[in-house]
């Protein structure tokens, strides 16, 4: 039986990376980067190209099955840097797709283009968009294309609003949104396999029990996840300093009030914060 061949971009990130382990076996996985993947298995191929370039983009993507659009900014950036590579190539990522004949798009959305509400809340894959920050706009923005190309061109598309990919959670925020390699591997496949996708948003998260989400439409589709951050829990909360008090009533965290990740100079007053994780 021929494998399906699924195309990544941004696959020199840590998400890709992760599922190239998950996915080993299962497809032929075509490997999109402009930095180097190395140790390719006999499934898998790479092909450099940019997001900024839609003719390599589109010749790359010809003959895949599905695409997964992991490239671009993963964390808050300044709109000179968000437009070029999430705008611009958020939107070469479904043209090309568009024009290679690839029906089936999965991309990776954010917790962010919804970080704006707060953790008191439990949102579901109906809520409005309530971004946090510029990268957030441009996940929203993602997803609006998604809808579009759906509507339109009759692409078949799956948002996965992604909380954060990692081994384990990395803070007590992240108990909330974290998402196993294993269990975001189970939403790829589902992506890619299921029969009946037009357009659907989900949110890419394990079955943590201190989740804000309402996840009923991934379960829809057939998600079980096999992984709850509490086996985490109290280790990280013995672990993590203290969150700072103006992102904690919030579900994006530090991004509904960190500029200084968007500025090249500090604001008045203000001490440049380090760029961190993006999720």
């Amino acid at each position: 039986m021929t494998r399906k061949t699924l195309f990544i971009t941004g696959a020199a990130g840590g998400i890709a990376t992760h599922l190239r382990r998950e996915l080993a076996g299962r497809y032929q996985l075509r490997l999109c980067d402009l930095r180097p993947v190395s140790d390719l298995a006999p499934h898998e191929e790479f092909v450099p190209a940019a997001l900024e370039d839609l003719p390599a983009l589109e010749r790359a993507m010809r003959g895949a099955d599905a695409v997964l659009h992991l490239g671009g900014l993963s964390m808050e950036g300044p709109w000179e840097e968000v437009l070029p590579s999430n705008i611009d190539g958020g939107y070469n990522a479904f043209e090309a797709a568009h024009r290679a004949g690839v029906r089936r798009f999965l991309f990776a959305s954010s917790n962010h283009a919804v970080g704006f509400y707060e953790r008191t809340r439990t949102i579901d894959h109906e809520a409005a968009l309530r971004p946090d920050s510029r990268y957030g706009v441009s996940k929203a923005f993602g997803e609006l294309l998604g809808r579009l190309y759906a509507d339109k061109y009759g692409m078949e598309v799956l948002c996965l609003r992604i909380g954060n990919v990692n081994a384990r959670p990395l803070d007590e925020r992240r108990l909330a949104i974290w998402l196993s390699p294993r269990d975001m591997a189970q939403l790829v496949t589902i992506g890619v396999e299921h029969p009946d996708i037009r357009f659907e948003v989900v949110y890419g998260v394990s079955g943590n029990r201190r989740s804000w989400y309402d996840n009923r439409n991934a379960y829809r589709l057939g998600y079980r996840p096999l992984d709850d951050s509490e086996a985490f829990a109290a280790d990280v909360i013995a672990a993590a300093p203290s969150e700072d008090p103006r992102g904690a009533p919030y579900q994006g965290g530090a991004f509904v009030h960190e500029e200084a990740f968007a500025n090249p100079a500090p604001l008045p007053g203000r001490t440049p914060a380090r760029k961190g994780p993006g999720a």
